[in-house]
Protein backbone atom coordinates (compact mmCIF):
# COMPACT_ATOMS: atom_id res chain seq x y z
CA UNK A 1 0.00 0.00 0.00
CA UNK A 2 1.40 3.21 -0.77
CA UNK A 3 0.81 6.77 -1.23
CA UNK A 4 -1.11 8.06 -4.20
CA UNK A 5 0.77 11.80 -3.87
CA UNK A 6 3.32 13.52 -2.83
CA UNK A 7 2.86 14.57 0.61
CA UNK A 8 2.79 18.20 1.51
CA UNK A 9 3.89 19.50 4.73
CA UNK A 10 1.95 21.68 6.88
CA UNK A 11 3.83 24.59 7.95
CA UNK A 12 2.80 26.95 9.90
CA UNK A 13 2.77 30.90 9.00
CA UNK A 14 6.59 32.13 10.08
CA UNK A 15 4.95 35.30 11.00
CA UNK A 16 2.66 33.39 12.95
CA UNK A 17 2.43 34.19 16.92
CA UNK A 18 2.61 30.59 19.04
CA UNK A 19 2.33 30.43 22.58
CA UNK A 20 3.89 28.29 25.09
CA UNK A 21 0.29 27.22 26.16
CA UNK A 22 -0.20 25.67 22.52
CA UNK A 23 3.17 23.92 22.74
CA UNK A 24 2.80 22.04 26.34
CA UNK A 25 -0.54 20.70 26.94
CA UNK A 26 -2.05 17.93 29.75
CA UNK A 27 -3.52 15.53 28.17
CA UNK A 28 -4.04 11.50 27.75
CA UNK A 29 -1.96 8.83 25.31
CA UNK A 30 -1.16 7.23 23.36
CA UNK A 31 -0.54 9.85 20.74
CA UNK A 32 -0.98 13.64 20.50
CA UNK A 33 -1.60 13.56 16.84
CA UNK A 34 -3.49 10.21 16.75
CA UNK A 35 -5.68 10.56 20.09
CA UNK A 36 -5.68 14.31 21.48
CA UNK A 37 -5.58 15.69 17.79
CA UNK A 38 -8.96 13.66 17.12
CA UNK A 39 -10.48 13.94 19.67
CA UNK A 40 -10.56 17.92 19.39
CA UNK A 41 -11.01 17.51 16.30
CA UNK A 42 -14.56 15.88 17.06
CA UNK A 43 -15.13 18.01 19.82
CA UNK A 44 -14.92 20.88 17.30
CA UNK A 45 -17.07 19.49 14.93
CA UNK A 46 -19.92 18.89 17.34
CA UNK A 47 -19.54 22.44 18.59
CA UNK A 48 -19.86 23.49 15.15
CA UNK A 49 -23.57 22.07 14.26
CA UNK A 50 -26.22 23.95 14.71
CA UNK A 51 -29.25 21.33 15.78
CA UNK A 52 -28.73 17.74 16.64
CA UNK A 53 -28.38 16.01 13.98
CA UNK A 54 -29.80 12.32 13.08
CA UNK A 55 -26.93 10.63 12.16
CA UNK A 56 -23.12 11.22 11.99
CA UNK A 57 -20.67 9.59 10.50
CA UNK A 58 -16.50 10.06 10.69
CA UNK A 59 -13.87 8.72 8.31
CA UNK A 60 -9.93 8.56 8.78
CA UNK A 61 -7.56 9.02 6.15
CA UNK A 62 -3.89 8.56 5.67
CA UNK A 63 -1.78 7.73 8.59
CA UNK A 64 -5.04 8.13 11.00
CA UNK A 65 -6.40 4.92 9.60
CA UNK A 66 -3.35 2.94 9.18
CA UNK A 67 -2.13 3.21 12.65
CA UNK A 68 -5.21 5.03 14.37
CA UNK A 69 -6.53 1.25 16.50
CA UNK A 70 -3.04 1.13 17.61
CA UNK A 71 -2.84 4.88 18.90
CA UNK A 72 -6.69 5.14 19.73
CA UNK A 73 -8.01 7.22 17.58
CA UNK A 74 -11.26 5.51 17.79
CA UNK A 75 -11.53 5.90 21.30
CA UNK A 76 -10.55 9.49 20.72
CA UNK A 77 -12.93 9.81 18.20
CA UNK A 78 -15.86 8.35 20.22
CA UNK A 79 -15.32 10.67 23.46
CA UNK A 80 -15.08 13.86 21.34
CA UNK A 81 -17.95 13.57 20.04
CA UNK A 82 -19.39 13.28 23.40
CA UNK A 83 -17.71 16.93 24.27
CA UNK A 84 -14.74 15.48 26.38
CA UNK A 85 -11.39 17.27 25.81
CA UNK A 86 -7.45 15.71 26.42
CA UNK A 87 -7.12 17.62 28.95
CA UNK A 88 -10.51 16.94 31.36
CA UNK A 89 -11.28 13.67 30.53
CA UNK A 90 -10.96 11.09 33.17
CA UNK A 91 -8.34 8.04 31.97
CA UNK A 92 -9.24 6.00 35.16
CA UNK A 93 -13.35 6.24 33.44
CA UNK A 94 -12.33 6.28 29.42
CA UNK A 95 -12.85 2.06 29.08
CA UNK A 96 -16.38 2.52 30.94
CA UNK A 97 -16.80 5.69 29.12
CA UNK A 98 -16.43 4.01 25.30
CA UNK A 99 -17.88 0.73 26.36
CA UNK A 100 -20.92 2.69 27.26
CA UNK A 101 -20.93 3.82 23.98
CA UNK A 102 -20.50 1.24 22.26
CA UNK A 103 -23.31 -0.96 24.02
CA UNK A 104 -25.75 1.82 23.14
CA UNK A 105 -24.91 2.74 19.92
CA UNK A 106 -25.12 6.51 20.70
CA UNK A 107 -23.82 9.41 21.23
CA UNK A 108 -24.70 11.98 24.08
CA UNK A 109 -23.58 15.56 23.39
CA UNK A 110 -24.89 17.84 25.85
CA UNK A 111 -28.61 17.29 25.43
CA UNK A 112 -28.48 15.48 22.23
CA UNK A 113 -28.61 11.67 21.77
CA UNK A 114 -27.59 10.50 18.37
CA UNK A 115 -27.42 7.03 16.91
CA UNK A 116 -23.90 5.71 16.37
CA UNK A 117 -23.30 2.38 15.33
CA UNK A 118 -19.28 2.53 15.53
CA UNK A 119 -19.01 -0.52 12.46
CA UNK A 120 -20.47 1.51 10.30
CA UNK A 121 -20.39 5.25 10.89
CA UNK A 122 -16.59 5.21 12.07
CA UNK A 123 -14.52 4.42 9.06
CA UNK A 124 -10.57 3.49 8.73
CA UNK A 125 -10.06 4.75 5.20
CA UNK A 126 -6.97 2.60 4.87
CA UNK A 127 -4.58 3.34 2.03
CA UNK A 128 -6.88 6.51 1.11
CA UNK A 129 -5.14 10.23 1.70
CA UNK A 130 -6.48 13.55 1.90
CA UNK A 131 -4.02 15.98 -0.53
CA UNK A 132 -3.35 18.35 2.67
CA UNK A 133 -2.18 16.34 5.10
CA UNK A 134 -1.23 12.77 6.15
CA UNK A 135 -3.48 13.27 9.75
CA UNK A 136 -6.98 13.86 7.96
CA UNK A 137 -10.45 13.49 9.17
CA UNK A 138 -14.17 13.63 7.23
CA UNK A 139 -16.64 14.52 9.60
CA UNK A 140 -20.45 14.32 7.81
CA UNK A 141 -23.40 15.10 9.81
CA UNK A 142 -27.12 14.06 8.44
CA UNK A 143 -30.16 16.85 9.30
CA UNK A 144 -33.26 16.94 9.44
CA UNK A 145 -34.81 17.90 6.59
CA UNK A 146 -32.28 16.07 4.44
CA UNK A 147 -28.82 18.40 4.48
CA UNK A 148 -25.74 17.09 5.20
CA UNK A 149 -22.96 18.93 7.30
CA UNK A 150 -19.17 17.61 5.78
CA UNK A 151 -16.32 19.69 7.35
CA UNK A 152 -12.37 17.89 7.10
CA UNK A 153 -9.90 18.51 9.95
CA UNK A 154 -6.48 18.00 10.36
CA UNK A 155 -4.51 16.59 12.95
CA UNK A 156 -0.62 18.35 12.40
CA UNK A 157 1.31 17.40 15.01
CA UNK A 158 1.89 18.31 19.06
CA UNK A 159 -2.27 17.42 19.54
CA UNK A 160 -2.81 20.85 17.19
CA UNK A 161 -5.85 20.36 14.67
CA UNK A 162 -6.75 22.73 11.52
CA UNK A 163 -10.18 22.93 9.75
CA UNK A 164 -10.41 21.79 6.40
CA UNK A 165 -11.22 25.21 5.00
CA UNK A 166 -8.05 27.05 6.50
CA UNK A 167 -5.57 24.82 4.80
CA UNK A 168 -4.78 25.01 1.53
CA UNK A 169 -3.09 23.12 -1.50
CA UNK A 170 0.25 24.50 -0.85
CA UNK A 171 0.38 22.35 3.00
CA UNK A 172 0.67 25.73 4.61
CA UNK A 173 -2.03 25.92 7.58
CA UNK A 174 -3.91 28.63 8.81
CA UNK A 175 -1.37 30.99 11.34
CA UNK A 176 -1.40 29.33 14.77
CA UNK A 177 -3.45 31.21 17.69
CA UNK A 178 -2.21 34.70 18.29
CA UNK A 179 -1.64 35.31 14.89
CA UNK A 180 -2.45 39.14 15.42
CA UNK A 181 -1.11 39.71 18.31
CA UNK A 182 1.80 41.94 18.54
CA UNK A 183 4.97 40.35 20.72
CA UNK A 184 7.45 42.86 21.66
CA UNK A 185 10.33 40.01 20.89
CA UNK A 186 9.07 38.33 17.56
CA UNK A 187 11.49 35.75 15.94
CA UNK A 188 10.96 32.99 13.45
CA UNK A 189 14.39 31.83 12.74
CA UNK A 190 17.88 30.91 14.80
CA UNK A 191 19.04 33.70 13.43
CA UNK A 192 16.59 36.09 14.44
CA UNK A 193 16.10 34.64 18.06
CA UNK A 194 20.41 35.15 18.62
CA UNK A 195 19.74 38.77 17.24
CA UNK A 196 16.70 39.44 19.95
CA UNK A 197 19.33 38.32 22.75
CA UNK A 198 21.50 40.87 21.40
CA UNK A 199 19.32 43.82 21.28
CA UNK A 200 17.89 43.44 24.18
CA UNK A 201 20.96 41.47 26.36
CA UNK A 202 18.03 38.87 27.54
CA UNK A 203 18.77 34.87 27.27
CA UNK A 204 16.29 33.03 25.43
CA UNK A 205 13.99 31.86 27.68
CA UNK A 206 13.14 35.54 28.86
CA UNK A 207 12.78 36.52 25.60
CA UNK A 208 9.99 33.83 24.97
CA UNK A 209 8.07 35.10 28.85
CA UNK A 210 8.38 38.70 27.27
CA UNK A 211 6.48 37.47 23.93
CA UNK A 212 4.09 35.51 26.55
CA UNK A 213 2.98 38.74 27.52
CA UNK A 214 1.24 39.37 24.41
CA UNK A 215 -1.70 37.04 25.87
CA UNK A 216 -1.19 37.38 29.57
CA UNK A 217 0.65 38.18 32.69
CA UNK A 218 4.10 37.24 33.97
CA UNK A 219 2.03 35.60 36.38
CA UNK A 220 0.02 33.91 34.69
CA UNK A 221 2.31 32.85 32.56
CA UNK A 222 4.11 31.03 35.17
CA UNK A 223 1.64 29.68 36.46
CA UNK A 224 1.12 27.99 33.44
CA UNK A 225 4.57 26.86 33.73
CA UNK A 226 4.00 25.11 37.08
CA UNK A 227 1.13 23.30 36.36
CA UNK A 228 3.05 21.73 33.45
CA UNK A 229 6.07 21.14 35.23
CA UNK A 230 3.75 19.25 38.39
CA UNK A 231 2.13 17.26 35.44
CA UNK A 232 5.79 16.18 34.13
CA UNK A 233 6.84 14.99 37.36
CA UNK A 234 3.61 13.59 38.63
CA UNK A 235 3.86 11.55 34.84
CA UNK A 236 7.28 10.08 35.79
CA UNK A 237 6.11 9.11 39.78
CA UNK A 238 3.37 7.70 38.42
CA UNK A 239 5.13 5.80 35.68
CA UNK A 240 7.48 4.52 38.85
CA UNK A 241 4.59 2.90 40.54
CA UNK A 242 2.77 1.00 38.24
CA UNK A 243 3.45 -2.42 37.23
CA UNK A 244 1.92 -5.12 34.57
CA UNK A 245 1.23 -5.34 30.79
CA UNK A 246 0.64 -2.19 28.23
CA UNK A 247 -2.16 -2.57 26.24
CA UNK A 248 -2.70 -3.49 22.56
CA UNK A 249 -1.62 -7.00 22.20
CA UNK A 250 2.06 -7.00 21.95
CA UNK A 251 2.32 -8.15 25.45
CA UNK A 252 4.85 -5.13 27.00
CA UNK A 253 5.27 -5.22 30.57
CA UNK A 254 5.84 -1.93 32.06
CA UNK A 255 9.62 -1.66 33.72
CA UNK A 256 9.78 1.29 35.16
CA UNK A 257 8.69 0.05 38.79
CA UNK A 258 10.97 -2.46 39.02
CA UNK A 259 14.25 -0.27 37.51
CA UNK A 260 13.62 2.41 40.25
CA UNK A 261 13.10 -0.42 43.02
CA UNK A 262 16.96 -1.66 41.78
CA UNK A 263 18.71 1.69 41.30
CA UNK A 264 17.34 3.23 44.44
CA UNK A 265 18.64 -0.18 46.39
CA UNK A 266 22.32 0.58 44.97
CA UNK A 267 21.92 4.43 45.26
CA UNK A 268 24.60 4.51 48.13
CA UNK A 269 27.64 3.43 45.44
CA UNK A 270 26.43 4.67 42.52
CA UNK A 271 28.62 5.05 39.72
CA UNK A 272 28.80 7.64 37.30
CA UNK A 273 27.05 5.37 34.65
CA UNK A 274 24.28 5.28 36.88
CA UNK A 275 22.62 8.91 36.44
CA UNK A 276 21.90 7.90 32.53
CA UNK A 277 20.09 4.81 34.21
CA UNK A 278 18.05 7.17 36.15
CA UNK A 279 17.74 9.35 33.12
CA UNK A 280 16.57 6.77 30.79
CA UNK A 281 14.01 5.36 33.73
CA UNK A 282 12.42 8.57 33.95
CA UNK A 283 11.68 8.90 30.24
CA UNK A 284 10.79 5.15 30.47
CA UNK A 285 8.10 6.09 33.21
CA UNK A 286 6.14 9.06 31.46
CA UNK A 287 6.39 6.53 27.85
CA UNK A 288 4.89 4.00 29.63
CA UNK A 289 2.37 6.16 31.49
CA UNK A 290 1.74 7.09 28.09
CA UNK A 291 1.28 3.81 26.13
CA UNK A 292 -0.98 3.06 29.05
CA UNK A 293 -3.13 6.20 28.25
CA UNK A 294 -2.36 7.97 31.30
CA UNK A 295 -1.93 11.68 31.92
CA UNK A 296 0.93 13.50 30.71
CA UNK A 297 2.00 16.14 29.10
CA UNK A 298 2.55 16.62 25.12
CA UNK A 299 5.65 18.07 25.15
CA UNK A 300 5.91 18.41 22.26
CA UNK A 301 3.89 15.46 21.00
CA UNK A 302 2.88 12.19 22.81
CA UNK A 303 4.98 10.17 21.07
CA UNK A 304 7.80 12.28 22.59
CA UNK A 305 6.45 13.13 25.79
CA UNK A 306 8.97 11.58 28.18
CA UNK A 307 12.87 13.21 26.65
CA UNK A 308 11.83 16.63 28.24
CA UNK A 309 10.12 15.48 31.86
CA UNK A 310 13.40 13.40 32.23
CA UNK A 311 15.70 15.81 31.69
CA UNK A 312 13.86 18.36 34.05
CA UNK A 313 13.75 15.92 36.41
CA UNK A 314 17.59 15.35 35.44
CA UNK A 315 18.07 18.98 36.71
CA UNK A 316 16.10 19.04 39.75
CA UNK A 317 18.19 16.45 40.79
CA UNK A 318 21.33 15.78 39.66
CA UNK A 319 22.13 19.46 39.29
CA UNK A 320 23.54 21.80 42.59
CA UNK A 321 21.23 24.55 42.80
CA UNK A 322 18.09 23.48 40.89
CA UNK A 323 14.52 25.22 41.70
CA UNK A 324 11.72 25.87 40.26
CA UNK A 325 12.66 29.20 38.76
CA UNK A 326 15.10 27.16 37.18
CA UNK A 327 12.28 24.75 35.78
CA UNK A 328 10.42 27.15 34.16
CA UNK A 329 13.93 28.97 32.37
CA UNK A 330 14.04 25.07 30.86
CA UNK A 331 10.83 24.71 29.71
CA UNK A 332 11.12 28.44 28.14
CA UNK A 333 13.91 27.73 26.61
CA UNK A 334 12.92 24.96 25.04
CA UNK A 335 9.90 25.96 23.44
CA UNK A 336 11.48 29.12 21.84
CA UNK A 337 13.11 26.03 20.15
CA UNK A 338 10.08 24.03 19.56
CA UNK A 339 8.27 27.50 17.79
CA UNK A 340 11.36 27.11 15.27
CA UNK A 341 10.27 23.54 14.46
CA UNK A 342 6.54 24.01 13.90
CA UNK A 343 7.06 27.51 11.91
CA UNK A 344 9.68 26.14 9.92
CA UNK A 345 9.13 22.50 9.11
CA UNK A 346 6.60 19.98 11.82
CA UNK A 347 6.30 18.01 15.08
CA UNK A 348 3.60 15.64 13.13
CA UNK A 349 6.08 12.03 12.51
CA UNK A 350 3.16 11.33 9.77
CA UNK A 351 5.25 13.86 7.86
CA UNK A 352 8.67 14.49 9.69
CA UNK A 353 8.59 10.69 10.60
CA UNK A 354 10.25 10.65 14.43
CA UNK A 355 12.69 12.86 13.99
CA UNK A 356 9.71 15.55 13.95
CA UNK A 357 9.00 13.85 17.31
CA UNK A 358 12.01 12.70 19.42
CA UNK A 359 14.54 14.78 17.42
CA UNK A 360 12.52 17.86 18.11
CA UNK A 361 12.18 16.92 22.13
CA UNK A 362 15.83 16.55 22.09
CA UNK A 363 16.46 19.30 20.43
CA UNK A 364 14.59 21.21 22.90
CA UNK A 365 15.19 19.67 26.22
CA UNK A 366 19.31 20.15 25.30
CA UNK A 367 18.04 23.94 24.88
CA UNK A 368 16.40 24.13 28.12
CA UNK A 369 19.25 22.25 29.84
CA UNK A 370 21.95 24.06 28.47
CA UNK A 371 20.44 27.04 29.13
CA UNK A 372 19.76 26.15 33.14
CA UNK A 373 23.51 25.33 33.34
CA UNK A 374 24.44 28.88 32.70
CA UNK A 375 24.86 28.64 28.99
CA UNK A 376 24.96 32.08 26.70
CA UNK A 377 21.96 32.31 23.92
CA UNK A 378 24.74 30.95 21.52
CA UNK A 379 25.58 28.19 23.41
CA UNK A 380 21.66 27.22 23.75
CA UNK A 381 21.46 27.31 19.81
CA UNK A 382 24.41 25.32 19.58
CA UNK A 383 23.07 22.53 22.04
CA UNK A 384 19.61 22.24 20.00
CA UNK A 385 21.53 22.06 17.23
CA UNK A 386 23.34 19.27 18.34
CA UNK A 387 20.57 17.60 19.93
CA UNK A 388 18.70 17.49 15.83
CA UNK A 389 22.09 16.56 13.68
CA UNK A 390 22.06 13.74 15.46
CA UNK A 391 18.61 12.52 15.14
CA UNK A 392 18.38 13.86 11.72
CA UNK A 393 16.65 10.59 9.13
CA UNK A 394 14.87 8.63 12.34
CA UNK A 395 12.05 7.04 10.96
CA UNK A 396 8.37 6.43 12.69
CA UNK A 397 7.62 2.54 12.77
CA UNK A 398 5.24 1.04 15.31
CA UNK A 399 5.02 -2.29 15.58
CA UNK A 400 1.54 -2.55 15.56
CA UNK A 401 0.86 0.61 15.31
CA UNK A 402 1.08 1.06 19.26
CA UNK A 403 3.25 3.81 20.92
CA UNK A 404 5.45 1.18 22.54
CA UNK A 405 8.09 -0.19 20.33
CA UNK A 406 10.59 1.32 19.57
CA UNK A 407 8.83 4.38 21.06
CA UNK A 408 9.01 3.84 24.63
CA UNK A 409 13.19 3.29 24.60
CA UNK A 410 13.44 5.67 21.96
CA UNK A 411 12.38 8.30 24.24
CA UNK A 412 15.32 7.14 26.70
CA UNK A 413 17.80 7.45 24.32
CA UNK A 414 16.34 11.17 23.36
CA UNK A 415 16.92 12.28 26.92
CA UNK A 416 20.56 11.47 27.79
CA UNK A 417 21.47 12.78 24.21
CA UNK A 418 19.61 15.79 25.32
CA UNK A 419 22.04 16.10 27.77
CA UNK A 420 25.00 15.05 26.27
CA UNK A 421 23.84 17.82 23.35
CA UNK A 422 24.03 20.40 26.32
CA UNK A 423 27.27 19.64 27.81
CA UNK A 424 29.43 19.37 24.38
CA UNK A 425 27.75 22.81 23.63
CA UNK A 426 29.20 24.41 27.17
CA UNK A 427 32.13 23.06 25.97
CA UNK A 428 32.87 25.64 23.54
CA UNK A 429 32.17 29.40 23.06
CA UNK A 430 28.67 29.25 20.72
CA UNK A 431 30.89 29.27 17.59
CA UNK A 432 29.89 26.02 15.05
CA UNK A 433 29.39 25.27 11.51
CA UNK A 434 25.93 24.39 11.06
CA UNK A 435 23.66 26.32 12.34
CA UNK A 436 20.06 25.55 14.19
CA UNK A 437 18.28 27.20 11.03
CA UNK A 438 20.39 24.67 8.53
CA UNK A 439 19.55 21.84 10.71
CA UNK A 440 15.96 22.61 10.74
CA UNK A 441 15.92 22.93 7.17
CA UNK A 442 17.93 19.74 6.55
CA UNK A 443 15.32 17.86 8.90
CA UNK A 444 12.55 19.17 7.05
CA UNK A 445 13.67 18.41 3.70
CA UNK A 446 14.87 14.76 4.80
CA UNK A 447 11.00 14.47 5.85
CA UNK A 448 9.45 15.15 2.46
CA UNK A 449 12.12 12.92 0.77
CA UNK A 450 11.31 10.19 3.32
CA UNK A 451 9.06 7.05 1.93
CA UNK A 452 5.62 7.55 3.59
CA UNK A 453 5.86 3.93 5.04
CA UNK A 454 8.66 5.26 7.08
CA UNK A 455 6.13 8.15 8.42
CA UNK A 456 4.07 6.63 11.10
CA UNK A 457 2.26 4.44 8.69
CA UNK A 458 3.28 0.67 10.10
CA UNK A 459 4.15 -0.09 6.80
CA UNK A 460 8.19 -0.24 6.74
CA UNK A 461 11.01 -0.64 9.33
CA UNK A 462 10.62 -2.39 12.33
CA UNK A 463 6.89 -2.49 12.01
CA UNK A 464 7.24 -5.19 9.14
CA UNK A 465 10.59 -6.94 9.95
CA UNK A 466 9.07 -7.65 13.37
CA UNK A 467 6.18 -10.10 13.92
CA UNK A 468 3.65 -8.12 16.57
CA UNK A 469 2.66 -11.17 18.64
Amino acid sequence: MTDPRPRQRSRIDASAAISVVDLFTVGVGPSSSHTVGPMRAARMFMESLAACPEGITCELFGSLALTGHGHATDTAILLGLCGETPEAVDPENMSARIAAIRAEAVIRFGAWTIPFLESRDLLFCKGDFLEQHSNGMRFSARMAGGETVVREYFSVGGGAVVAGETIDCAGDTAPALGHNLVQPLPFSSGVELLERGEETGLCIGTIVLRNEGAWRTQAETEAFLDTVIDAMHGSIDRGMREEGMLPGGLKVRRRAKAIHARLRAGQEGMQPAAIFEWVSLFALAVNEENAAGGRVVTAPTNGAAGVIPAVLRYYRKFVPGADREGERLLLLTAAAIGFLYKKRASISAAEMGCQGEVGVACSMAAAGLAAVLGGTNAQVENAAEIGMEHNLGLTCDPIGGLVQIPCIERNTMGAVKAINAAYLALQGDGRHIVSLDAVIETMRQTGEDMASRYKETSLGGLAVNVVAC
